[in-house]
């Protein structure tokens, strides 16, 4: 892995594990991504997720985070979207 990028393991809750079928994904980012960048590209994959694009709350580390923060290597993003109790 080069200097210039990240990689990031996105634990996927809710709608986003149902998407893909797993409980998380490693991806790499360009250095200097935003954790907005992740929700992005598993938007880009799975479009139905689009839905949930305005409603989801982002965590890094175990924090909840803003969609601006920058990613850096190693970090564990969640993304969280409403959850229905029922």
């Amino acid at each position: 892995m080069s200097e210039s990028s990240v990689t990031v393991t996105v634990k996927l809750f809710a709608a986003y594990q149902e998407a893909y079928g797993l409980p998380e994904l490693r991806l790499e980012f360009p250095s200097g991504t935003a954790v907005v960048a992740v929700q992005e590209h598993l938007i880009t994959e799975h479009p139905e997720l689009k839905q949930w694009q305005n409603l989801t709350r982002f965590g890094i580390n175990l924090e909840f985070v803003e969609a601006e923060t920058i990613l850096q290597d190693g970090d564990e993003v969640v993304l969280i979207p409403p959850v229905s109790g029922g």
